[in-house]
């Protein structure tokens, strides 16, 4: 072989192996390409699937919430009224003053009861959220609260009307009602601060905070049953979820939902 065929020989060579490195160099970016799109599919339908799950979730505890309210108005408040009329007829009939005192005691207690359940009941079967909006849905928790005398709680808003559909209602009113029932059983706080807001990015704002002993949020996130409902409520229709709490400084969450361009 000459020199020169030698030569030739070698380019050849160094040519088909530059073209081997390239041909190498794409399959393997391909592949990885491919691997990532895969892999971010795989994501998705994770997501999807985790959501789905979720709402199917939320859906079972909506559904029992709404037998045990209709069975409260239907059973226990039939059983409540009937008493009720049983005690009005017995304060009508008997004529011993002390006796009827006491019996007059009781029938308001009986009737101050039956408003309470029919208030409950109306809350789990969810027609109170249907008929009205957000705004007078979180007053009326917020009243029922402070009725209770055990912690101070304050609402600001920064809108007249917020036409939200079934669903972001439900969530927000669950998630409010979630937060002050936890603030008031563990964070022993004299205040909770509720602000609903809108902006010019997103559709709504909820910040809700308790001035209370606050609480270890690596150790308590992921266990409570409270706080897993919250975030998956949130998660379900997309909004974006935080809550930050430090002992001795209270507990803040805030949620909120983005325009949809």
């Amino acid at each position: 072989m000459g020199k020169t065929e030698l030569f030739l020989t070698i380019i050849l060579f160094n040519i088909f192996f530059v073209f081997f490195i390239v041909a190498v160099t794409v399959y393997i970016r391909k592949y990885k390409n491919r691997k990532v799109e895969y892999l971010g599919e795989i994501k998705i339908k994770n997501e999807i699937h985790q959501r789905e799950l979720l709402a199917t979730q939320l859906e079972i505890q909506q559904t029992t919430m709404q037998q045990i309210g209709r069975e409260i108005h239907d059973n226990v408040g039939q059983k409540l009224t009937l008493v009720s009329l049983y005690t009005q007829q017995l304060l009508y009939e008997n004529k011993a003053p002390e006796a009827s005192e006491r019996i007059d005691q009781i029938s308001h207690i009986i009737n101050q009861s039956l408003q309470d359940l029919r208030n409950l009941s109306k809350t789990l079967t969810d027609d109170n959220i249907s008929q009205k909006e957000i705004v007078a849905l979180i007053e009326e928790e917020v009243d029922i609260t402070n009725a209770i005398k055990k912690c101070s709680v304050s609402f600001e808003h920064n809108f007249k009307d917020l036409d939200l559909d079934f669903m972001h209602k439900n969530v927000l009113l669950r998630i409010t009602q979630e937060f002050i029932q936890n603030s008031i059983k563990h964070s022993q706080c004299k205040n909770i601060f509720i602000k609903l807001n809108t902006s010019e990015n997103n559709l709504w704002e909820l910040t809700l905070n308790d001035d209370g002993v606050g609480f270890d949020t690596s150790a308590n996130l992921s266990k409570g049953i409270g706080l897993t409902n919250m975030k998956n409520r949130a998660k379900i229709i997309g909004a974006e979820f935080s809550l930050e709490s430090k002992k001795d400084s209270g507990t803040t969450l805030s949620i909120f939902y983005k325009k949809q361009a």
